[in-house]
This record gives structure tokens, C-alpha cells and sequence, in this order.
């Protein structure tokens, strides 16, 4: 199947130009190498056979059940992980199978359409939402191999359905309406996540849940081609995530990697099991206490790889602030208050995000506000 090559789509700005369209399965005849803005410096370059990282599995419904014993055990192991490296998995956790099933088969949907009807939903520069390949609007080297798709969602709204409606016509209505279910299983179990993430930090179990139960999030289905010489490249460069709390679900085929203790570590896909991992905002809620962690995402030469990320995120006017609980003499305040609008502002005009972004934004604030 013929897929747009990821440096042509959003190389102009100008959609009257035909993209030029090659095989990403193989090289072309003529081409030996990837493009160069794709190639990542030797000392970022992927590790293809990394170390499996342990992390635990969290059994959610029997965090819920009100067990004392079982859900002792289970924030312990929240809380080690958390100070760690920020990451763990959710089993048992309700959501149907059928109903992430079947988001996998709709990534197919929409990735393997023809180009200008993907562009319908073309990503603009300067917003947060829609189509996007390869971030060259925003970056010019060290590009990641991948085409995504992002939407916003807020709960009791018809956000997501309206978006694809509004934008791709009436064929996508069952798209936005799935979607839209989607997200709001989403939604429900990271308010159930933070209901685990404040007893695990010792404040109240509804702390957390109540500051997002209005959050104003981000759904972004990720699609990650094969790539001829996955050894120079990237399928996502390595990050932590800006926002709150992020669940991911990954279909069979390993991308994911995890910086830690020097060294990267491989998340191995697990059907049953969703990805939940720190975000620089919520680090500032803990007050430093639990991490937002490096991670990155690598391609291979054979096949797809697909995932579907849910970004919890809080309401534009929820100020950030840490819990009076977590701010002692040994852990005084790290960070000043703020709203998650101007920490993306930063983000985006500023600084790809990594494990000196909140430090280095604490003190643009700081400056703003002299």
C-alpha cells in the first residue's frame, strides 16, 4: 500500500501541492537512506533490543473494592513506582475489550485513507488538535517517524462527535460518536486513577478525582509506518509528557521505551493492560513526589505500529497547585501555581518537553510575574 512519506506532508503549508507518495514499506530504488531530517544524532539513536522494564500491574478493581489490605498493597506499589519513574499498568480495569478492538481497527480507518482526505483535518500551526505528521512546523531536525491525529474532549459535551461531524461530514459520525464513548471510558478510569494517586501520596482519595472530574483533555491516536532503517530513526523522540496522567493502550507490536536508571527500558505490549504514566502536571501536584519520566517510542522495517493515548488534562482555569499535605519542611513548595494553558504555551513556544522542563518553566514564571 502506497502511504505518504512523513516529510512531505507538512513540509508546505500550501495544500494545493500534490505530495509526492512512495512505499514506506521499502526504499525506493534510488533512496539508500532515510531523509535526514529524520535521522537522530548517535547518541540518541534507538536502542532496537532494550531490557523489558518490570513495572506492576495494578489490579483497579481491586483497588475499588474498599479491601484495607488489598488496597495497602496496592498503593504501596503505586507509590514506589511513581517515585521511580512515573509508570505502571492497569488490569482488571472494566473497560471492554470489544470497545479497544475496535479503536485499533478505526486507526486503519482513517491512517489509510487517501492524503487530502486526512488533510480535511490538517493540524494548523499553533493549535493542539487535528492531523499532524512529523511536526516539521514545528521542528526542522530530529523528526519523529509517525502520523497522528488529536482531538479534545470535555465530559457531558458532544465534543468529539461535533469535531468530526463538523470537519469530515456525516460519513464520520459513527467515527466521532465511537470515539466519543471512547473517551469518556477514558475519562472514567483516570478519575479512578486518581482516586489511587491520592491515597498512594496519603492525601484524600477524592483530592485528585474532584480537581479533573471537569477536565478539558486530549485523545490522539498514534500510527507509526514502517520505517526502511529503523536503526537512524524514531517514531517519537524522547519526551515526558506535559500533561496530567497518560493511559495508553498499545496494540502487539513494542515501540514504547522508559529511561531509567540510565539506561532505556522497553514496555512490552500487554493486551489486557492499559500504560498509565506521570505527566509534568501532575508532578507539580504531588509537589515533586511522584515523577514525570523520559520516554520515546521506536519504529521497525516490518510492520504498523499503532497506539491510542488518552491525555488527561485539567480545566484551562483549575490552578495548579500542590496539596497543603505534600508541603513540608523536608519538601518545601518546587513549584509555582499555575494554570495547564500557560504550561503549554511554554511547551509549545519554548522547549520540547524533558525532565528540566518543569524547572525551567517554574522560573519563566517566576520571571513573568517579577
Amino acid at each position: 500500500m502506497l502511504i505518504p512519506h512523513p516529510s512531505m506532508l507538512l513540509a508546505s503549508q500550501n495544500t494545493n501541492i500534490e505530495p509526492q507518495q512512495i512505499n514506506l514499506q521499502a526504499p525506493t530504488p534510488n533512496q539508500s537512506n532515510i531523509p535526514s531530517e529524520f535521522v537522530w544524532p548517535d547518541n540518541e539513536k534507538p536502542c532496537l533490543e532494550p531490557p523489558k522494564l518490570k513495572i506492576p500491574p495494578i489490579d483497579i478493581k481491586g483497588f475499588l473494592s474498599g479491601d484495607p489490605e488489598t488496597v495497602s498493597a496496592i498503593c504501596a506499589e503505586v507509590n514506589e513506582a511513581c517515585r521511580k519513574h512515573g509508570f505502571f499498568l492497569v488490569v482488571n480495569h472494566g473497560v471492554d475489550k470489544k470497545l479497544v478492538e475496535k479503536a485499533h481497527k478505526l486507526i486503519d480507518t482513517f491512517f489509510c485513507m487517501e492524503l487530502p482526505e486526512k488533510q480535511k483535518l490538517q493540524r494548523k500551526l499553533g493549535e493542539h488538535w487535528g492531523y499532524a505528521n512529523s511536526f516539521i512546523g514545528r521542528f526542522s531536525s530530529k523528526l519523529p517517524w509517525k502520523e497522528t491525529l488529536s482531538f479534545h474532549y470535555a465530559p457531558d459535551t458532544k465534543t468529539v462527535e461535533d469535531y468530526f461531524l463538523n470537519s469530515m461530514g456525516e460519513e464520520f459520525r459513527e467515527f466521532g460518536s465511537f470515539f466519543q464513548e471512547y473517551c469518556e471510558v477514558m475519562s472514567n478510569l483516570s478519575l479512578e486513577i486518581m482516586e489511587l494517586l491520592g491515597m498512594s501520596l496519603g492525601v484524600s482519595r477524592e483530592c485528585f478525582r474532584d480537581f479533573f472530574e471537569n477536565n478539558e483533555s486530549v485523545m490522539r491516536l498514534n500510527y507509526y509506518p514502517p520505517c526502511h532503517k529503523p536503526e537512524l530513526a524514531l517514531g517519537t523522540g524522547p519526551h515526558c509528557d506535559p500533561t496530567s496522567l497518560t493511559v495508553l493502550h498499545q496494540d502487539q507490536v513494542e515501540g514504547l521505551q522508559v529511561f531509567v536508571d540510565g539506561k532505556w527500558c522497553s514496555v512490552a505490549p500487554k493486551e489486557d493492560a492499559f500504560v498509565v504514566n506521570i505527566g509534568d502536571t501532575f508532578m507539580a501536584l504531588s509537589n515533586g513526589i511522584f515523577k514525570s519520566c523520559l520516554h520515546r517510542a521506536v519504529v521497525n522495517n516490518q510492520i504498523v505500529r499503532k497506539s491510542l493515548a488518552f491525555f488527561l488534562c485539567p480545566n484551562k482555569d483549575k490552578v495548579v497547585s500542590a496539596p497543603k499535605e505534600l508541603i513540608t519542611v523536608e519538601n518545601p513548595k518546587k513549584y509555582p501555581d499555575f494554570t495547564w494553558p500557560n504550561l503549554l504555551e511554554f511547551t509549545q513556544l519554548h522547549y520540547r518537553s524533558d525532565p528540566e522542563t518543569l524547572d525551567a518553566f517554574a522560573n519563566w514564571v517566576l520571571e513573568k510575574n517579577k
